[in-house]
């Protein structure tokens, strides 16, 4: 008789163009090549990745459940849902990893065995927990249900000092599948030559502004290219006209493939005023290309040298270090981390399970 085959469930929102999305389909294949059958469930039809063919793919609508009344209530009715389809249709999970705030809230009500959340942002950033009493009530209410992995020291630290010890926690990286991202990186080359590339959606967070006017003050030997999508276009559009850089910066939308675009820069620039553990510094570093990123709360200081690195929101010191990086790429180059493949990663994730009985 053949032995049963293990199940790994990783629930979230939808696979839209994000970091979180992102590391939910590369840690599945991280499970798959462990011998895992990989469910990914979603409670929205948004899909912006091409989707790994050896994983198993659920859209359960959480939208109806809206016109109940009260919250808990939708959420604990929601949850017996979940949990039914799942043994029904998916089977008994030896693991089920929950990814950001809304899947978190519906299975800290799960009866599954097994659960732990990702938490792939840093809390205090996130939350008014200071100024709200009643958000950091809810918080602790729902992360206090599983044990918690953190996408990187400072994303756990900031956990703990903002939540308490609630539950057990343990920092765990997000996975780059290198192999994959070096075969993606070959489908074509850019037209553009000899540039810096930003990749992130256009939200505050990402100070898209900071960067361009720290890029203005450079001698813009290096065109900037801008890849990505989100509410603040139009605003980083007019700056740039503002700046007077019609002519050295480039938006180039949302693009499904970017490792091409990584591949051939010069370099990678980060601004972020907050992040986990940003995976485009890792996918950077996989295809041998330099970076340089603002120091912010967690993420980049766990990935990078010090000499990579710039103060948050300081517009004369990341305009110098974005010139020295287009006098000199190469001083920027760092290593690649093989402990962060796929495979590790899900290892990691697996032990963490086992040793807390989740």
């Amino acid at each position: 008789m053949s032995q049963q085959k293990k199940i790994a469930v990783l629930v979230i929102n939808c696979l839209q163009g994000g970091g979180a999305e992102r590391s939910v389909l590369t840690l599945g294949q991280g499970f798959y090549e462990l011998g895992y059958e990989v469910h990914i469930v979603r409670f929205k039809p948004l899909v912006e990745y091409d989707l790994n063919p050896n994983l198993n793919y659920h859209l359960i609508r959480f939208k109806p459940y809206k016109l109940i009344p009260g919250e808990l209530r939708r959420y604990k009715i929601f949850a017996r849902v979940l949990d039914k389809y799942i043994l029904s249709n998916i089977g008994h999970p030896d693991i089920v990893l929950s990814n950001l705030r809304h899947p978190d809230t519906i299975m800290s009500y799960s009866k599954l065995p097994n659960i732990a959340n990702i938490n792939h942002n840093t809390i205090s950033l996130q939350y008014d927990i200071n100024g709200d009493k009643n958000v950091k009530k809810r918080l602790i209410e729902i992360y206090s249900s599983h044990p918690c992995v953190n996408v990187s020291n400072g994303v756990k630290n900031d956990f703990i000092n903002s939540l308490g010890e609630i539950t057990p926690t343990i920092t765990i990286n997000n996975p780059i599948d290198r192999s994959e991202i070096q075969k993606l990186a070959d489908a074509f080359v850019p037209e553009y030559k000899n540039y810096i590339i930003h990749v992130g959606s256009f939200k505050e967070v990402k100070r898209h502004d900071i960067l361009l006017k720290a890029y203005a003050k450079t001698n813009k030997s290096m065109p900037l290219l801008l890849l990505g999508q989100g509410k603040r276009k139009d605003d980083i559009n007019k700056l740039i006209h503002d700046l007077d850089l019609t002519e050295n910066v480039f938006l180039l939308g949302f693009k499904k493939n970017v490792y091409p675009y990584i591949k051939h820069a010069k370099f990678k620039v980060l601004t972020s005023s907050r992040e986990g553990l940003p995976m485009v510094i890792s996918e950077a570093l996989a295809l041998g290309t330099p970076v340089i990123s603002t120091d912010c709360q967690s993420g980049p200081r766990e990935m990078l040298p010090e000499r990579n690195l710039m103060p948050v929101n300081d517009i004369e010191a990341i305009s110098k270090k974005i010139s020295e990086a287009m006098e000199d790429p190469k001083q920027f180059s760092s290593p690649f981390d093989t402990s962060l493949l796929p495979i590790e990663i899900a290892k990691k994730h697996i032990d963490f399970i086992q040793r807390n009985d989740a």
